[in-house]
Formats: C-alpha cells, sequence, structure tokens
C-alpha cells in the first residue's frame, strides 16, 4: 500500500487526498489551520463557488494564465465529473446566472462538510495545526515530508498549499518555498482578481455606489486591452466588483510593461448607441426643461453619481436645462459611454482572490502533474502558475489538477 502526503487542505488538496484514498492509498493530509477548507469557504460570497457548468473550451477561455495546461486534466475530470461525484456523495447542487453552480444549501461549510465525511470514510489521516516545513528528496525521489512536529516517509507527496492570497486562510507562500528548495522555479508572484487603485479622488465621494450592466475596458496606448460587461463598485481607493477584479489580471500585465498608461473606461449605458442615448437625453431635458441640470438627470442615473458626471463633462450643475447647448449635452453623453479613471496601482496580493504567478508549469506534467524534476512529487491547484476568472474556473482547476495528481500518484502510469 503507498504512502501519500498532501500538503495543505484546500480545495486541491482534499480532492487530491479524498481520490487517493478511494484508489487504496493510506493518506495523510498535513494543514497548518485549525481547520481544512479554510479559503474555500470564503468563495462565491460564503457560498462556494463550486464550478461553472460552462464548455470546458470556455474554461480554457476563462484562465488567461495559463489556461491551456489544464487541458488534459479538463479531459481527464471535468466540471460534469466533479458534479457527478459530489452528488454521490449526497452534496446538492444548483446553477445561477453565468453558469455558476453553488451548494443548493448556499452553505461553503456543507461542501467543507462534505469532504470531511469522505475523508473519513476512506481513512484518510488529517493533521491539522502542522505546517509542513520541508520536503526529503533522494536521488530525485520523494521520500519523506517533515513538519514542525514529526517526519514522515512517503512513497508521493502532493502539494496543495495555495497560493499567496488571503494570507489569513493560510495561502502565505509556503509551497513555493518548498518546491524553491528542491529545485524548482516560481515565477513572478503578483495579484489577481484583485481590486483597482485609481489616481482620481472624487471615486470617494461615490464609495459603495454599486453599477449594474455597465461595461467597463482597460485602455492602453490608446487600444482596448480588455472589456468586461457586468457589475462594478467604486470605493474609497478606486474600484472593484466581479468586472473589475476579472480586467485585473489584464491590469497586471501591463503595469509590468515599461511606463504602461493605463485608464480604465466605463460605458454607463452600453445597450445604446450614442445616438440613441443623445435622444435619450434629449426627452429627459424636455420633460425637465425648467430645472438645473443636477436635477434633471434622474430618470438617467443614481442620484449621487449625477453630480460626477456633470462634472466630469465640465457643467455647470446649476445651469437651467432649457439653456444647456447642443455640445454641452454631446459632451455629457461622451462622459456617460467613456467614463473615464486612470490606473495607479492593484491592491496588494494578500487581498486578492486569487495569486497569479507560482511553479512554474514547464517543470511538471499537464498529464500527470507530476514533477519532471523530481520523481513522486506532485503540484495542484493554485501553488500552480495558474489563474483564472471569478465565476467557478479556479476551484475547478484546483479539483481536476488535484484529482490528476492523486490518481497518478496512486497508479503511476499503468492508470
Amino acid at each position: 500500500m503507498k504512502q501519500i502526503i498532501v500538503i495543505g487542505g484546500g480545495a486541491a488538496g482534499l480532492m487530491a487526498a479524498v481520490i487517493a484514498g478511494r484508489e487504496g492509498a493510506r493518506v495523510i493530509l498535513l494543514e497548518k489551520m485549525n481547520m481544512v477548507g479554510k479559503k474555500m469557504g470564503i468563495t462565491g460570497k460564503g457560498r462556494c463557488n463550486i464550478t461553472n457548468n460552462a464548455d470546458m473550451t470556455e474554461f480554457i477561455k476563462n484562465t488567461p494564465g495559463n489556461g491551456k495546461f489544464l487541458y488534459g486534466a479538463y479531459e481527464r475530470f471535468s466540471n460534469e465529473d466533479l458534479l457527478e461525484l459530489l452528488h454521490s456523495w449526497g452534496l446538492k447542487t444548483k446553477v445561477e446566472r453565468g453558469g455558476r453552480v453553488f451548494p443548493e444549501s448556499d452553505s461553503a461549510l456543507e461542501v467543507r462538510n462534505t469532504f470531511m465525511k469522505i475523508l473519513k470514510k476512506y481513512n484518510v489521516q488529517v493533521h491539522l495545526n502542522e505546517p509542513v516545513t520541508s520536503i526529503t528528496v533522494k536521488d530525485d525521489r520523494v521520500v519523506g515530508v517533515t513538519t514542525d512536529k514529526e517526519q514522515y516517509a512517503c512513497d508521493a507527496a502532493i502539494i496543495c498549499t495555495g497560493g499567496a492570497s488571503y494570507p489569513l486562510t493560510g495561502s502565505t507562500g509556503d509551497g513555493y518555498t518548498l518546491a524553491k528548495k528542491i529545485g524548482h522555479t516560481i515565477t513572478d508572484i503578483r495579484p489577481s482578481l484583485v481590486p483597482i487603485v485609481t489616481e482620481e479622488s472624487w471615486v470617494k465621494d461615490i464609495m459603495g455606489l454599486s453599477l449594474r450592466n455597465v461595461e467597463v475596458s482597460v485602455i492602453s496606448k490608446n487600444k482596448v486591452q480588455a472589456k468586461q460587461f457586468g457589475e462594478m463598485m467604486f470605493t474609497h481607493f478606486g474600484l472593484t466588483g466581479p468586472t473589475i477584479l476579472s480586467l485585473s489580471h489584464t491590469v497586471g500585465k501591463l503595469l509590468r510593461k515599461k511606463n504602461p498608461q493605463i485608464t480604465i473606461e466605463i460605458n454607463l449605458k452600453p445597450a445604446l448607441t450614442a445616438e440613441v442615448l443623445d435622444k435619450r437625453l434629449q426627452k429627459d431635458f424636455d420633460l425637465y426643461s425648467k430645472k438645473q441640470l443636477a436635477n434633471g438627470m434622474k430618470d438617467l442615473l443614481p442620484v449621487n453619481l449625477i453630480p460626477i458626471v456633470i462634472k466630469l463633462a465640465e457643467l455647470d450643475p446649476s445651469k437651467p436645462i432649457n439653456q444647456i447647448t447642443k455640445e454641452e449635452r454631446l459632451r455629457l453623453c461622451h462622459v456617460l459611454q467613456h467614463m473615464t479613471l486612470t490606473v495607479k496601482e492593484l491592491r496588494p496580493v494578500a487581498e486578492a482572490i486569487v495569486t497569479a504567478g507560482g511553479i512554474s508549469l514547464k517543470e511538471f506534467s499537464p498529464k500527470t502533474m507530476e514533477s519532471k524534476l523530481v520523481k513522486g512529487l506532485y503540484g495542484a491547484g493554485e501553488v500552480l502558475d495558474i489563474d483564472a476568472f471569478t465565476g467557478g474556473y479556479n476551484l475547478q482547476a484546483a479539483f481536476s489538477t488535484g484529482y490528476v495528481a492523486a490518481m497518478h500518484a496512486v497508479h503511476g502510469d499503468e492508470e
């Protein structure tokens, strides 16, 4: 019976431990926190966005950080395979907007408890509050793992320690250190799925304001580098929300270039052409012709956004609407579809939902998740240089890579 050690009890680690146990290995799961699945518990605002019901080609498209590496893993263990497995364990799920899959109970705790139940079923030893300090390698093969409490011999070790984001959940980049010590390369670690800091101070005046159905674009060198449609929110430092988090991957890449000069452009009325928007504005202006400009736009925008838009259009909020010129009206239309903010930086990696960068994929097999440098060493989940957009894509990547790593760790090239 093979002894397999799984380092880290997040999504990838839980899946790896369960599958290795199911396949007949003796499994020890080492977790440095006081519970497993801590970060998994905060995904989907505490409801656990397990996966997405999109086609697997969409998963690759929604994984800007080395998505193509996952083709093999998704072939072996897809979102359908994951849901079939979870349903067989008694976890009921539901699909929401954008194909996001959640537990029917809306409880991340239920997902965690389901894994705990199955770990017990397959006699996986779960060691909490036990951080790993080193991996022992002899003749280019893993032979053991050392923690701050014990030394363990093993036939294989699977690193599932996560990235460096949300350190309070245990993701503090430990896996990078462990892998580096035994010869692996760590790529540049940076935040992904993270809020954006802007130069403009007026964002403080509307902090907390959420916008829906807007189109947000990243502009650099007078060219649209990426765009997203959906929700966003203003904060005291800049911007956040689903569209912003998804665009932060592109912003992060651009910030690494010399003198990037990046702006964020918000189209508040993306469903309308410039001509239709102008007609809509004229209709409102006819209705409120005797009012001041600031009071004549309440049907078009949230109240606290109106003074900002007027200021950006360089207009006088107290000017009577019937005195607004065509040129001024068109200026207003332009701001409504091209509200521009200057990117200063991204929030730190500790605030990111996901870490971009990680253990270099050049040193791992996409078919088996085994290291090309050290036999019996596997990597799975966010510790590898993989990152995806929001929507269940990151958790699926963790589950799939964890599954593949465990299967190969137990069966080798036979399976």
